[in-house]
Parts: C-alpha cells; structure tokens; sequence
C-alpha cells in the first residue's frame, strides 16, 4: 500500500493515469461505474476509488482531466454515434 505522500508531487494527470490504472479491468469498480445514474454518482465512485489508492485527486481534477472528463462527458450526453448501431447493407 503507497504511503499517504506517495503520490503527493504527481500532476493531476499522472493521477488520473494511475487512477484509471488501478481500476481498468476490475469488474466492480467497471459495473459499478456502468451502473451509476449520472455524474455527480460516477464522480463519487472515482474519489472513492482516488482516495482507497491514496491518489488524493479532488472532483474538480476528476471532473476536468481526460480521459476522465470525457468519461463524464459519455454519462450526461448520447454519444453521437454507436458503432454497430446501422446496418451496412448486404455482404
């Protein structure tokens, strides 16, 4: 476990990288991101997340560094457009 200081000089985007290192692929953290009701309730599931690692990372830096911020960005807005979503007509 990182001391409480560990990560106390690493830039807002550097913890944003361990941030999303620490969660990507655990299944958890993943449904519990997919199933959360808007924003305000995925940036509670990432400052937990922040704050177990000891990353320390505020709302604000969660809410304004990539590629959180447009993780963010998907739960208030449609995407523009799925892949997959058309068919492309006969093979």
């Amino acid at each position: 476990m990182p001391q409480p200081d560990s990560y106390s000089r690493y830039s807002s985007s550097r913890k944003v990288r361990a941030l999303v290192k620490g969660i990507q692929g655990h299944k958890r953290w993943n449904e519990a991101l997919a199933k959360a009701p808007d924003q305000e309730a995925m940036l509670d599931l990432l400052q937990q997340a922040s704050d177990k690692i000891g990353l320390g990372l505020s709302r604000r830096e969660l809410a304004e560094t990539p590629p959180l911020r447009d993780w963010l960005w998907f739960k208030k807005n449609s995407p523009l457009f799925t892949i997959g979503s058309q068919e492309f007509g006969p093979y």
